[in-house]
């Protein structure tokens, strides 16, 4: 296992494919950091500073920017609107019979299709949220009072940020490894890290070191389990009606990993739980009355640990049922082994291999679906049995972090596995 792993190694290494893409994915890197570090005109730092240490609701937003809106920087909405827009697209496809034929059964043409309607949903739901966001921080008095005129250039400005890191994250996907999109949410969350940890090690007392160990251990046992739930699969046997002659006997299967959706169902909670906050605050922005309530309430709403993470947690399993319903097709499994000559043992070609394959799918998502929620909730449970604030987003965080490692990995050893042969 050493001597294959250090082989594969060596072929990234010394492959300049794989090397060209790597060193790509490091340079989009550099430049959303240099854009994160560029903050908007008339920004109060200190209060700033202030409302985001205790303000719940921008935490969980500033895993979409990167960091960039610990600075309001120009992109300070991340890929937030892309991700809202792939959100309302794949609700589209339930919907609508249309968007579900272009996304499964019009192939790769349709797909792309698919995505530049996304694209091109991004750019109103990112002047949204531009007004949504310039309008909170104008009341909190952390955006000086701007003129009409300047705050529809602010909005223009972060609105075309988080457009051009919509495009950085696609060009990843293309020329380099992996998902852009989730890469870059990656790139932020582990850039968050060095000021994390050197302001835990700063503040760190005698009374709180246990709690700090504690923290780091629960972390470590998260990872693992992170790591074991998205590895796993079943295994569903498969025979062939014509066997390969000198393939006689050699066994055959379909993998069901038990989490098909892997990190999604998480960013499309979290962009769920953002959406009433930035579409409330736009309300307000245009005039409308009676938003400054809906927004105290919900900002007391998601202030109670219990009630928001209870909530959390139905929207991480609702879309882990949802997005695995979209990517994994039991009828479409179905009719390619069909196709193919293949055959469950004991099971029925077409609707019974169908209905098998559906309840076994059915099956092993609930565990994993439990699973992904229970993680996504852990800093709330710890918040609401301690009240400690510290690690409100550590859970959300750890758990894309790890998918995207292990999704980057599986990446870049199928490139360096293709390469050998």
């Amino acid at each position: 296992m050493l001597e294959n792993a250090l082989r594969k190694l060596k072929t990234i290494v010394t492959d300049p494919v794989i090397r060209n893409r790597l060193l790509f994915v490091v340079a989009a890197f550099a430049v959303f950091r240099f854009l994160a570090s560029i903050p908007i005109p008339g920004v109060d730092q200190v209060a700033l500073a202030s409302f985001l240490n205790n303000n719940q609701f921008l935490g969980l937003l500033n895993i979409f920017s990167g960091g960039g809106l610990s600075n309001l920087s120009i992109v300070m909405l991340g890929v937030g609107p892309y991700i809202t827009a792939s959100i309302i697209m794949q609700l589209a496809t339930v919907i609508f019979p249309k968007v579900k034929a272009m996304y499964s059964e019009e192939g790769e043409q349709g797909r792309t299709k698919f995505m530049s309607i996304s694209r091109i949903l991004s750019v109103p739901l990112a002047v949204l949220q531009g007004v949504a966001f310039l309008t909170l921080l104008e009341n909190q008095g952390i955006v000086t009072t701007l003129t009409p005129f300047d705050f529809a250039m602010n909005v223009i400005l972060i609105a075309a940020g988080s457009l051009l890191l919509m495009w950085i994250g696609e060009l990843i996907t293309e020329y380099g490894i992996g998902n852009g999109v989730s890469l870059i949410i990656f790139a932020g969350i582990v850039a968050a890290l060095p000021a994390g940890i050197s302001q835990a090690l700063f503040t760190a007392t005698a009374a709180n070191i246990p709690a700090y160990v504690g923290f780091a251990l629960l972390g470590l046992l998260v990872i693992f389990a992170v790591v074991m739930v998205t590895e796993a699969e079943r295994s569903i046997p498969i025979h062939y009606a014509r066997q390969v002659r000198g393939n006689m006997g050699a066994p055959t299967y379909l993998p069901v990993r038990l989490l098909q959706a892997g990190v999604i169902p998480i960013i499309f909670a979290l962009s769920l739980l953002l959406l009433p906050q930035m579409v409330l605050s736009a309300l307000q922005a245009f005039g409308v009355a009676g938003m400054g309530g809906a927004i105290a309430a919900y900002t007391a709403f998601s202030n109670n640990p219990w009630a928001y993470g209870a909530l959390y947690f139905v929207l991480v399993v609702m879309f882990t049922y949802f997005y695995t319903s979209i990517t994994f097709e039991p009828k479409r499994v179905s009719d390619n082994l069909q196709k193919s000559g293949a055959f469950i043992p004991g099971v029925r070609p077409g609707p019974e291999t169908e209905r098998h394959i559906g309840n076994i799918v059915g099956r092993i998502t609930l565990p994993g679906a439990v699973f992904l929620g229970a993680v996504a909730v852990i800093p709330f449970i710890i918040q609401g049995l301690t009240g400690i604030t510290a690690v409100l987003v550590g859970g959300t965080a750890l758990l894309i972090a790890v998918n995207v490692v292990l999704d980057l990995i599986r990446k870049v050893d199928a490139q360096a596995s293709l390469r050998e042969y």
